[in-house]
């Protein structure tokens, strides 16, 4: 999340597994030696654990025996607890979506650029050092992601695009890459997956082209290749044929992350909503995906800004169109301070207002005199429309925590699409309990200081074909 100085959160060692339905199925980070044994993918794995029988100890020794294997025992129950707790479950709709046959599960991943951490060793002081190192996070990343079986992928802070390209290129990826402007070295890629779909469109949003500072924007229309989806039809033997071919539009952004300039990151947003609203429909009206490191919590007046579709930025302090300054790590009870941040926003009227000078106007609504921000895309978040646990979600159904290094701990990503896309499955985020316990990330699982969001979504039109 973080540009200047800023957020940052993980991603962990998972060999993914989603088992069959029931209402979770965990993706669980695997050791080396289990990934001798186990392939990474989705499906259910078991372990037949034996029991060894020992000799009965002497009567004298007895008691003492009895005691040390009762404390032994709960320590096991604590760790094992502790072990379940750092897995990811998936979360299922509760639609049955098992007839839609053209899914794509997106992933959305800050994954903490190389000179980002070397250059804010604050923010990671209870880091172990081997944990911050580039070639072992890069392992954990890409582990991470082929255990989600994904088709999209949206990264932000890249500042190693040709290590990943080459390591997801023989996992079947092709990718783009945009660099952000000025003296910083990172910036935004998209994956797709090579043989699912095929790139029709590409272009990039150079925010410093509009006196919005440095950072970009990525926007690509990716057609899903009919051969593909046909013969995977044709296995699981459905009587299904579709009819039409399937585009849709990815966008992938990293807003600013100085939560001073609330008119700058608003700018960046409406600009950027702006151009995917306008290439949709030069394509048709294709369906929308909308990905990224946002730097702003779910509670803000940015968030409100996608939700709704509009905003009258005089009823909100420039200094907190984020929410940030108002999220301070230090809370005991995050979910409750989400609920009432929140209130700010979901009243239907503010008795203030605020002034912003000709210039910070101009910068967040693209012209003067204009406080009224609208958008034409009818955007839903991905996870918003999945019910999930209070342990990792807030009074809304946003996620509790997305990073989590030494300065914050809060939700700053997302993923964003149109109602002609419905979301599936969502892999849930870690409990706040836990990640409080990791003492930060990145950490032994997780190769970011981000968690990456991942969900499945289908084509809403899906299920009337026949």
């Amino acid at each position: 999340m973080r540009e200047e100085t800023g957020h940052r959160v993980s991603s962990p060692e998972p060999s993914g597994a989603a088992s069959k339905r029931k209402h979770h199925s965990e993706v669980r980070p695997q050791s080396r030696s289990q990934s001798k044994k186990q392939k990474l993918g989705f499906g259910a794995q078991t372990q037949t654990l034996k029991r060894h029988s020992y000799p009965k100890p002497p009567a004298s020794n007895r008691f003492a025996s009895i005691a040390a294997s009762s404390r032994s025992r709960n320590k096991r129950s604590r760790r094992n607890s502790f072990n379940s707790d750092c897995y990811r479950k998936w979360t299922f709709a509760s639609h049955d979506f098992s007839e839609f046959k053209d899914k794509v599960v997106v992933v959305s991943y800050n994954i903490l650029g190389v000179e980002n951490a070397s250059n804010h060793p604050d923010l990671y002081s209870r880091v172990p050092w081997k944990f911050l190192k580039w070639d072992r996070r890069k392992e954990l990343i890409c582990k991470e992601i082929k255990s989600y079986n994904a088709s999209i992928l949206c990264f932000q802070e890249v500042d190693r695009f040709d290590d990943l390209d080459d390591r997801l290129r023989n996992d079947g990826f092709r990718g783009i890459y945009k660099a952000r402007t000025g003296e910083a070295n990172d910036g935004c890629a998209i994956f797709w997956t090579d043989k699912r779909f095929s790139l029709l469109h590409q272009e990039n949003i150079e925010f410093r082209s509009y006196g919005l500072r440095d950072n970009v924007a990525q926007l690509c229309v990716l057609k899903v290749n009919r051969n593909q989806t046909e013969s995977e039809s044709c296995k699981e033997g459905s009587k299904t044929t579709p009819t039409k071919s399937r585009s849709l539009l990815v966008g992938n952004i990293h807003v600013l992350f100085n939560p001073n300039r609330g008119d700058i990151k608003l700018g960046q947003v409406r600009l950027f909503l702006e151009r995917a609203y306008k290439l949709s429909q030069e394509w048709g009206g294709i369906p929308v995906i909308i990905a990224g490191d946002l730097n702003s919590i779910p509670q803000s007046a940015l968030y409100q800004f996608l939700a709704s579709s509009e905003l009258d930025i005089r009823l909100h302090e420039r200094r907190k169109i984020s929410g940030q300054l108002d999220h301070s790590i230090r809370c005991e009870d995050l979910r409750y301070r989400n609920e009432n941040v929140a209130s700010t926003w979901m009243s239907i009227s503010r008795p203030l207002t605020y002034t912003w000078s000709d210039e910070e106007i101009k910068l967040a609504a693209g012209s003067g005199g204009v406080a009224d921000l609208r958008h034409q895309l009818n955007l839903h978040s991905a996870y918003l429309r999945v019910p999930g646990s209070c342990r990792t979600r807030d009074n809304y159904g946003e996620p509790l925590a997305t990073s989590y290094h030494s300065k914050f701990m809060g939700t700053v990503d997302y993923i964003w699409h149109t109602e002609e896309l419905v979301p599936v499955r969502v892999l849930e985020t870690l409990p706040i309990d836990v990640l409080r316990r990791s003492m930060g990330l990145p950490s032994e699982r997780w190769g970011s200081d981000h968690l990456a969001l991942v969900c499945e979504l289908a084509f809403a039109d899906d299920g009337n074909r026949t």
